[in-house]
């Protein structure tokens, strides 16, 4: 009699050809074990139609409140990063003036001085569209022009009733 690797006892095959092992179930058997339900007449439930078009129309409902909300958060999400990238491109700005005793001739020259990584984009176009305003340096004795001064190159108006450019 052979032992078996795992358990470590004597032959399956042995005791299963005597009639000790699993018996073999006939298929009246194996029907027999299937769940009875209680109600044999009853009939299954599911959704009605109507059920479904008063869930859909909650949904509809909530959706038609929330998306003018969620838009208007980003609107006021994207006017703070527009502020933010603005104090922060004018500090620079100032920076560079203090640091090199003339403005920059371009947003560029802050980026290429090390001043900027690089430069951010304007988060109302999502370009590097900005406007520059440009005047002269009061740092020079030949009248050179630099940037002063830089803008949103956003046509359209904020919030606020103001437009983005006269930020």
């Amino acid at each position: 009699m052979a032992r078996n690797t795992v358990t470590g006892r004597g032959g399956g095959i042995g005791e299963r050809e005597m009639g000790k092992g699993r018996r073999e179930v006939s298929p009246a058997q194996s029907f027999a074990r299937l769940p009875v339900p209680l109600y044999p007449n009853a009939r299954q439930r599911a959704f009605t139609l109507l059920e479904l078009m008063i869930v859909i129309t909650i949904i509809i409902i909530l959706a038609a409140i929330v998306l003018p909300q969620y838009q208007r958060t980003i609107l006021v999400t994207r006017e703070a990063v527009l502020r933010d990238d603005l104090y922060k491109m004018r500090q620079l700005i100032d920076q560079y003036a203090a640091d090199k005793q003339k403005l920059p001739q371009s947003l560029d020259d802050l980026v290429s001085g090390g001043y900027m990584r690089e430069l951010p984009k304007d988060p109302m176009t999502g370009q590097t569209d900005w406007t520059v305003v440009t005047g002269e340096d009061p740092n020079s004795n030949n009248s050179e022009q630099g940037v002063i001064d830089v803008h949103s190159a956003s046509p359209d108006i904020s919030t606020e009733g103001t437009p983005y450019s006269e930020w």
